[in-house]
């Protein structure tokens, strides 16, 4: 049975941690599912992590669609909760309604997320009271990251600490149906999780959130060159598939080369009839060359 936003505010009330990863099509989307996440993010990460771009910022509403219907399709258990891009959301509560009812209609994810605190608390309300559970995220808000001067830890002072609370409490009483924290310090990610009844989500954010929330391919070794790749501190390595990956490809260049590959267990031989008319062929072509 599929996990559903309810599911998730029932796991904070039960004590049991929520597990959260990234995923951008189908095939990482069934593995992620069939690895037992409890839900699935297609983020608008995918701008940095599989288009290439410096920042989300350059993510549209098309690409947000194309990879939430590939995970949508691949995921069977997890809640797929589809990432608002930048600008489809802040121009006016009805434009960032329709976007959000498309990633639901046509991309098919079952909740959607967006940035922002008390600034966007207003449009969540109208979300909600459409039908789509929304998921906030405070904090490190990617897709203002040039506004807050990069990558960086946020909410360092308590002026910003408090404002990082007002902002988790303006959500809550908006409808949020849970709360990604990404890039706060542990202490106070874990005091939000306290005063607010909904899930939060961490990354960067300590072990005191109701759950986590990591990047597939920051996880698995896949994220830039495998050699000389930056691990965020926020993260762990779980596996190096980008090395494997590239020991693979790099034998199946030699083989090709060295004409290892395909070996006769790679090919088809056909039928006695096919090689005789192959045969004959070669032949009349040999008599062809010779009178030539």
């Amino acid at each position: 049975m599929a996990i559903t936003a309810a599911d998730l505010r029932a796991m904070k009330a039960g004590g049991q941690p929520i597990t959260m990863v990234t995923a951008y099509d189908y095939p990482s989307a069934r593995l992620v599912d069939a690895a037992g996440v409890d839900a699935i993010l297609v983020g608008d990460t995918l701008g940095m992590v599989v288009l290439g771009h410096s920042s989300t910022v350059p993510v549209t509403m098309a690409d947000m669609l194309h990879h939430t219907r590939a995970v949508a399709r691949g995921a069977s258990r997890a809640l797929v909760v589809g990432d608002m891009p930048f600008l489809s959301y802040q121009v006016t509560p009805e434009e960032a309604l329709r976007n959000a009812a498309a990633l639901v209609q046509q991309g098919g994810a079952a909740a959607i997320k967006l940035e922002g605190g008390r600034a966007v608390a207003s449009t969540v309300r109208r979300i909600v009271e459409a039908g789509i559970p929304v998921m906030g995220h405070v904090g490190l808000t990617p897709q203002a990251v040039h506004q807050l001067g990069g990558f960086r830890l946020q909410a360092k002072t308590p002026p910003a600490a408090q404002a990082l609370i007002d902002d988790a409490l303006a959500l809550e009483e908006a409808g949020v149906f849970a709360l990604v924290l990404e890039l706060v310090p542990a202490p106070l990610a874990a005091r939000v999780t306290e005063r607010i009844s909904r899930p939060t989500i961490g990354i960067g954010a300590g072990a005191g959130c109701d759950g986590q929330i990591q990047v597939l391919h920051d996880l698995i070794g896949l994220s830039g060159d495998p050699e000389h790749d930056h691990v965020p501190r926020h993260t762990r390595r779980f596996a190096e598939l980008g090395k494997l990956l590239r020991e693979a490809i790099a034998a199946y260049v030699q083989e090709v080369r060295e004409g290892r590959f395909p070996a006769p267990e790679n090919a088809f031989g056909g039928s006695p009839d096919l090689r005789a008319f192959v045969e004959a062929d070669r032949a009349e072509g040999s008599r062809s060359t010779r009178v030539a």
